[in-house]
């Protein structure tokens, strides 16, 4: 029997019986009915069949200051309806997966020479900066989970490439062994505990193909302390030095590319086309760059997060937020704290074994559960 003990995203009792509904489908133990509603990772309410409902964007290219007011900009022209985003910064690179609609039909762009032309003009954006290493745009089915793309997309553009290692930074700490007698790599990760920190460091290590069979994981303050036995696909061990710092590094990025840095500011108001592009533009008139974004709708609210920074990235004027707040609105546009504090002790287990299929949900079989706070 399995037991999960989990909080919302304010540390409080799941009360949301769509959000209930959800789980029990994605883990298998309901069957979601014909006229089902549910609430999904777009943040919205949604039948089962909305996938085909939007088009999904796929970006990346290097980093820079106003790029997301600029891609926003792009889609308002096109006269499309932004209806959930995610967008991610790490290491001069910057990845994002945004969902749109035909604000003239309410659906899906089914224009190809309009997505071509759209596409042409995001390749530019992207270009806007000196890049090394190129920019890609892609439209996609929008099968897999925004937030695991974003890993795969920004693990393949190898935004892990020219890090320092994680052994100088005293909150971050990433060791791999092998254990010989039972054929099995151990991996140890220390770093601060945060929402989603077990999920992201599950896709990457799945996306390198390997598999994970055992682990355990506590929590220790604003710690975190995780332990995986994994083997290659084939079952062979991490054999190699060189092999082991590339797993070091693909997790070190993992962990940091959702991290928050800055500020958060929250916007809540009325959903319209050409909302995000404005509400960007006066971030990027204002001195301020854009580390991190989650773009969702609840009906007919927009309800959207970012972290943001000076644009050297680092911290801002208060006196430049209180500025923003008067131009955009002090009721719509509130200031959050720049880090979410982790909750002592934020979960406790023994065993995780491997059912690692992952599709478009990771599905895991726990051996026994204590206080567990994962889903945040």
């Amino acid at each position: 029997m399995d037991v999960f003990h989990v909080t919302d995203q304010l540390g409080k009792k799941v009360e949301d019986e769509s959000m209930i509904e959800y789980i029990q489908q994605a883990l298998g133990a309901k069957q979601p009915g014909p006229n089902s509603e549910v609430q999904t990772c777009l943040g919205r309410l949604v039948g089962m069949q909305s996938m085909s409902e939007h088009t999904v964007i796929e970006l990346i290219g290097a980093d820079r200051p106003g790029l997301l007011s600029e891609i926003f900009a792009v889609l308002t022209n096109h006269n499309c309806n932004i209806v959930a985003a995610e967008a991610w910064t790490h290491n001069t690179r910057a990845a994002s997966v945004v969902y749109v609609t035909d604000h003239d039909t309410l659906g899906p762009i089914n224009d190809n020479q309009k997505l071509t032309v759209m596409k042409e003009q995001l390749q530019n954006v992207l270009r806007g900066a000196e890049d090394c290493r190129g920019v890609k745009t892609n439209f996609s089915l929008g099968l897999t989970h925004k937030d695991r793309r974003l890993h795969q997309i920004m693990f393949a553009d190898r935004d892990y490439e020219g890090f320092s290692d994680c052994s100088v930074d005293s909150k971050l700490n990433i060791s791999i062994d092998n254990c010989v007698e039972k054929g099995y790599s151990v991996v140890n990760i220390r770093c601060l505990d945060r929402p989603k920190l077990l999920y992201d460091i599950v896709c990457t290590i799945t996306d390198m193909q390997y598999v994970v069979s055992h682990g355990t994981i506590d929590s220790d303050g604003p710690f975190a302390n995780q332990e995986y036995y994994i083997r290659h696909m084939d079952g062979c061990t991490l054999d190699t030095e060189g092999e082991k710092q590339r797993v070091i590094k693909c997790l070190e990025a993992a962990i940091k590319r959702r991290s928050p840095q800055g500020i958060r500011l929250e916007l809540c108001t009325t959903d319209r086309v050409g909302l995000l592009s404005e509400i960007t533009r006066v971030f990027r008139e204002n001195g301020l760059s854009i580390a991190n974004a989650g773009v969702t709708t609840q009906g007919e609210k927009a309800v959207n997060s970012f972290y943001v920074t000076n644009m050297s990235g680092g911290p801002v004027d208060m006196r430049i937020i209180e500025a923003v707040r008067n131009e955009i609105g002090k009721q719509i546009l509130s200031v959050k704290d720049g880090a979410p504090k982790s909750k002592e002790p934020s979960y406790s287990l023994s065993t995780l074994k491997s059912a690692l299929s992952l599709g478009t949900l990771l599905r895991f079989q726990w051996d026994r559960l204590s206080n567990v706070s994962l889903i945040k």
